[in-house]
């Protein structure tokens, strides 16, 4: 789903050297956002010159910030533009935590818990 937003997001990530961007639409799992875009930074200075891009652009077209998670040095950065939540992480951080696989097994597991609920 690339929406005006995102699309604005992946440009600031894109001119900034972001890596591995992926665009997850989660309108269907979540009423907290339609779209989460995760990147990775090469390092923690790299991690918060990309969301600090992320949230000038935002800004700068009239975007609201909800909020911003994570702090420099950190390996993991949120912000949340309320339609669009963008996780900008160090490798490892998204190894670890591997979101895409998450938010894509969500409706497998819901699929799961919904026949469950049902036979009960």
């Amino acid at each position: 789903m690339q929406t005006a937003l995102s699309s604005l997001v992946v440009d600031a990530l894109e001119e900034h050297k972001g890596r591995d961007i992926t665009e997850l639409d989660v309108s269907t799992l979540t009423s907290v956002t339609d779209v989460m875009v995760v990147v990775s930074g090469t390092s923690s200075r790299h991690v918060k010159a990309l969301a600090d891009s992320v949230i000038e652009r935002a800004k700068s077209s009239g975007a609201r910030l909800l909020g911003v998670e994570g702090e420099a040095g950190s390996d993991w950065m949120l912000v949340d533009l309320g339609d669009v939540v963008v996780h900008v992480m160090m490798p490892e951080a998204r190894r670890v935590y591997d979101l895409e696989r998450l938010w894509s097994e969500l409706p497998n597991d819901l699929q799961r818990l919904e026949a469950s609920e049902t036979r009960h």
